[in-house]
């Protein structure tokens, strides 16, 4: 197979697209992509200063080395879980990464802060993907604020952002379907938040790191057993194979026709936000759901016998 562009020895099949790449055109048909999401949502202005969100995966560090590249002022915040193990090994690629492309890094210890991800498990009578996924926004917004970033960037791909949408749409979700998509404008004591790889498969963003020879943490994360995320990617890799293209469709159809819909529902219902009156965070009931977690944490922490 050869090359699209250039001729040479292909490297880098995307039926999705009927294509296939040598690794320099592959670079730039990623770029490409990237700059096309933001160009299309106007997902960062010239001047601003954008904080990625850095897990030590592929998609994370791949954003941040593009974003870099394309000239944007970029600062990663990694969140140590404080996962025996895993949150060690996640958080040195992360430095490593950072150091080798002299590139900013901040670090969030949940441990400091009395929300170490072990003792949420142990303590919370609720699943705990979606309490981490509570703690890592929170941190990941209250930066980007006190720290006056003008743009929070996470490195969700197309993969990503069709399991969601499917798994809203199964659940009708009108909250949740009222406000995805590649960017969610600053509102409320929120900071904008922005999606640049939503065009892209993880297929291409696994490819993307392998050529710039990006060193990332592969070992999933050992409280992520059963997640429902992982069949619906199964699901949708299987209708993909078959009908090459599917996945951008659905999605940029949902930004063109259901988004719009859906937020009309959500403007209409929602909330009143306030700022949290513990920690200062955008909350719609006095105190946010961090700050709960916080005391029910040290709450049944200091009462296990355990741990006297």
């Amino acid at each position: 197979m050869k090359c699209r562009k250039c001729k040479a020895p292909a490297e880098v099949p995307l039926p999705s697209h009927n294509t296939a790449f040598c690794r320099d055109c592959f670079a730039a048909y990623f770029t490409g992509q990237v700059e096309k999401s933001i160009r299309r949502h106007g997902l960062i202005n010239p001047g601003e200063r954008v904080l990625v969100a850095l897990s030590g995966g592929k998609d994370s560090l791949g954003l941040m080395l593009e974003l870099s590249r394309m000239g944007f002022d970029v600062t990663g915040l990694h969140v140590d879980l404080g996962i025996p193990v895993s949150s060690l090994a996640a958080r040195a690629k992360v430095e490593g990464f950072c150091t080798l492309h002299g590139l900013k890094l901040r670090v969030v210890e949940l441990a400091k802060h009395g929300l170490p991800i072990p003792d949420v498990k142990k303590y919370i009578n609720r699943p705990v993907c979606s309490a981490c996924g509570k703690i890592k926004r929170h941190w990941f917004n209250r930066v980007a604020l006190e720290e006056g970033f003008q743009v929070l960037a996470t490195g969700h791909n197309l993969d990503d952002e069709v399991a969601r949408l499917f798994a809203n749409t199964l659940r009708w979700d009108a909250g949740y379907l009222s406000d995805q998509g590649p960017c969610l404008d600053a509102e409320n004591g929120f900071a904008r938040k922005i999606k640049p790889l939503y065009r892209l498969t993880e297929f291409e963003t696994a490819c993307y790191a392998f050529l710039n020879g990006i060193e990332i943490h592969t070992a999933p994360c050992p409280y992520s057993s059963g997640a429902s995320f992982t069949g619906h990617k199964e699901l949708w890799a299987r209708l993909e194979y078959t009908s090459p293209g599917t996945k951008i469709a659905f999605y940029d159809g949902f930004l063109k026709r259901g988004r719009p819909a859906f937020a009309q529902v959500e403007q209409e219902s929602g909330a009143p936000v306030a700022p949290c009156e513990s920690c200062g965070s955008p909350t719609s009931t006095g105190t946010c759901g961090v700050c709960r977690l916080g005391i029910a944490v040290a709450e049944r922490r200091a009462a296990d016998p355990d741990r006297q």
